[in-house]
């Protein structure tokens, strides 16, 4: 049971990747959508951050219920290059809408 924590991160991670056109998040503005998001993407950074070294993490592969044992650390720096994804996009869309506003 010592991997579940990791576990249960990555399929957190998996799922956020694979939501944009999921059930409670299909009602939102893309805007709402990404900032959703980069707040869990946030948190599972924290969280694979402050397991132990020891602890295993296991990636889910996509449309699928089979999960691999992943490395920690190429892990949680795959997950930072998403969240710099997510928030370069979100930049850009402020930034999209403030033009819009200007004109």
């Amino acid at each position: 049971m010592a991997a579940r924590g990791g576990e249960e991160e990555e399929e957190e991670k998996e799922e956020e990747e694979e939501e944009e056109g999921d059930g409670d998040s299909a009602g939102l503005r893309p805007r709402e959508q990404l900032s959703r998001r980069i707040k869990e993407q946030k948190v599972i950074i924290d969280e694979l951050s402050n397991l132990k070294k020891n602890r295993k993490v296991y990636k889910q592969q996509p449309n699928s219920n089979i999960f691999f044992l992943a490395d920690r650390t190429e892990t949680l720096s795959q997950c930072k290059i998403v969240l710099d994804e997510l928030k370069k996009a979100h930049q850009e869309m402020e930034n999209s809408e403030k033009t819009k506003i200007k004109k």
